[in-house]
This record gives structure tokens, sequence and C-alpha cells, in this order.
């Protein structure tokens, strides 16, 4: 053989050895790596409680505080109710820095469709907590549209002085300038402060704290919507510290006598909306389904129409409660100023707003039916 066949073959030859032996070797390299190499990381150990903080609990229920939109300027149009409570959490980091918080999930919905099952649900699981010596406070996120309806009832049934503040959102998670973040950071301090203890349940967005009997939902889109026009806010939170200005007078929590631990059910009362050229059609049709009570929304000083009044009148002297509130959201209905409230058997709604109205009245006939006892829960609470 020559040289010039000597060099093909030596070649051909390296090329075989390469093609059978490297596989070979790493095969068993694979085989003999470390199995620590192919293991998945560790998860990271769970942040242990600071002895030295206060322990809140958020209950979740949805809402616009945890929504999502398609874009970072979709404001509108966007779906509520769609992180979990330990994405809200995990949002807000520096809440771990005032407090040992954690979270349930209670319910996931826009408040729109919350359900008195949903309010005794949420109020019995308060109470569980509440009664726990290591929970300082609760926190409830919500949708703002029921927001002070469940603020309300919830002041009207917890059965604890410590802190309770239900917080919103008017922006979705995903927004440029979300508010909720810092309305959650907000809310846990005051749930975690002292100076909040025997204040009643809080409503707080927007740095502002409000009383849940007092404040109201006035504008559609407003990051300033929360407002108590009739006695003003509570007080502020800066910079992670609750500073309040005053008292909530109304008796609240403890010093009410509406017990929900052993309730499955709330009587039906239903808001019938007072207007020009009204007719008793809707009034007649809310007792016809059952209602045991009715709240009117009536125009001015909670005014009903003569074409309405007949059918009220009657209503009451079968034993349906009908409780006068006024449309205007401000200022006290006057017992038998536009009507004959000790003759016809009616009750006043205060200042309350009808769906605050409709709240108290609910619980107040799960008690009594007699309009004056009625009548004077609504001057106490």
């Amino acid at each position: 053989m020559n040289k010039k066949q000597i060099i093909p073959a030596l070649l051909a030859a390296l090329t075989l050895c390469c093609l059978i032996i490297l596989p070979v070797m790493a095969n068993s390299r694979s085989q003999s790596a470390p199995i620590i190499a192919q293991s998945p990381a560790p998860a990271p150990s769970p942040r242990l409680p600071n002895r030295s903080l206060p322990n809140v609990v958020i209950l979740a229920t949805g809402g616009t505080i945890a929504g999502t939109g398609a874009t970072s300027t979709t404001t509108a149009g966007y779906q509520a109710a769609k992180l979990p409570v330990e994405s809200l959490i995990s949002a807000v980091p520096e809440m771990q820095n005032i407090a040992n918080v954690t979270g349930e999930q209670v319910l996931q919905i826009a408040s729109e469709n919350m359900t008195n099952e949903g309010l005794l649900k949420i109020a019995k699981r308060v109470n569980e907590l509440l009664a726990k010596p290591d929970v300082n406070g609760v926190v409830i996120t919500h949708g703002t549209d029921t927001l002070e309806e469940t603020a309300y009832f919830l002041n009207l049934v917890t059965k604890s002085t410590k802190p309770v503040v239900v917080v919103g959102a008017m922006r979705p998670a995903t927004a440029l300038s979300a508010d909720g973040p810092l309305n959650l950071y907000n809310a846990v301090a005051i749930a975690r402060s002292p100076e909040a203890v025997g204040k009643g349940v809080f409503v707080s967005l927007n740095d502002q704290i409000s009383a849940a009997r007092e404040v109201t939902k006035t504008n559609t889109t407003s990051l300033n919507t929360f407002q108590a026009h009739d006695m003003g806010y509570l007080g502020y939170v800066e910079l992670g510290k609750p500073y309040f200005y005053r008292m909530p007078i109304r008796k609240h929590t403890v010093a009410t006598p509406f017990e929900v631990s052993t309730l499955t059910a709330l009587p039906q009362v239903d808001i019938i909306y007072g207007y020009g050229n009204n007719r008793p059609a809707m009034l007649n049709a809310a007792i016809a389904d059952g209602a045991k009570g009715i709240v009117y929304a009536g125009v001015g000083d909670g005014s009903i129409s003569v074409q309405l009044e007949e059918s009220a009148i009657a209503a009451s002297k079968k034993g349906i409660a009908i409780a006068r509130s006024s449309r205007t959201g401000s200022g006290r209905v006057v017992r038998n100023g536009e009507e004959k409230d000790d003759e016809n058997g009616f009750i006043v709604a205060d200042n309350l707003t009808p769906q605050k109205a409709r709240l108290l009245l609910m619980l107040g006939l799960t008690i009594t039916n007699d309009p004056q006892k009625l009548q004077e829960m609504f001057y106490t609470y």
C-alpha cells in the first residue's frame, strides 16, 4: 500500500472510532453525573412570623382590587375578581414590615353579585378569626359597588372590638397607577393599630378613613368616590400610620343585639324607588314575592306619592315593615314630617341611605316586627 492509500485509510479508521467511542463516553458520563445536578432547586423556606408584629388576616372577596384589564390603560371594561388573595399579598411585600399578614379567599365575585348568603359567610368568618387571641385585626378586600353595604352589615354584627377594615380599589391591578396596593397597605396599617380598637368597622380608600355607617360611594370612577357627606371622615392614613380625629357615636359591633352565628338566611327586604308618576305595581310585586319589609327611597324628605301611599299603608297594616328613606343621599328623614308615620305604622330611616336602611331592617326583623322597636333601632345603630 503506498502513501496515497495509507492516509485515507487512517482517516476512515479514526472517523469510525469516533462514531463508536464518543457516544459510549457521553452515556457513561451522564450516568456517573451527580444526582444533585438533575434535581430541581429547593423551594424557598416560608417566612416565619415576627413575634414583635401584630397579626392581620386578609379575607378576599374579589372586586376591582383583584381585577385585570386587557392593557395597562384599561380602567373600564376590565374583569373583576380574577386575582387570588396570594397575588394581592405578594404585590405589597411592604405589609410584612408592619404586620404578619396572611390571607384567605372567602368569595371571588364582582360585588354587584353579593348576596345575603355571602354577607353571612363573611360575617361568620370575621367573628371566628377575631375570637382568636393571636389575631389583632381583619381586612376584607371587596368590590366598591356594594362595599359600603358589607361594611355596615359587619358594623352591626361583628362581635369584637378589634379593628375590621373593608377596602377596595377603583382601578384594576393591571392599570397604570393602580390604587389597590396602597389602599391595601393602608388597610393593614389601620387593622394592626391599637388606636383603631373599639371604633367599629372602617372603610379605607384614597388615604381616608371612614366609619362604615356613614360612608357611601358617590362617583362612578373617581378615586375619591367614597364620601361621608353628613359627618366627614374619621381620619387619614399617612406613611403607614392612621390618624383619627373623631369617634363614631352610633352603637356598633359588640354593643348591638344582632347575632348571626346561627342564621342561615335573612328576612327579605326590598327597596322601592320614589319618582314622579310612580305607581304601586313594584311595591305590590315585592310583597307578593315574599318581602317582610320595604325600604322606600322617597323623594326629598322620604315623601310617598299619593299613587303609592294607599298600598304602603295597607302593607303596614298587614305587618309588612315600611321604612321611609331618601334618595337624596344625605340628610335625616323627619318622623311625622311628610307622612303620618305614627298613624300608619311607618319607620323612618334617620340618615341611612336606602341600601343601608335595608340591612338594618333585615337584621331588626330577625328580632322583632314591632314598628316602634324597629324605629328605636334606626335611632340607635
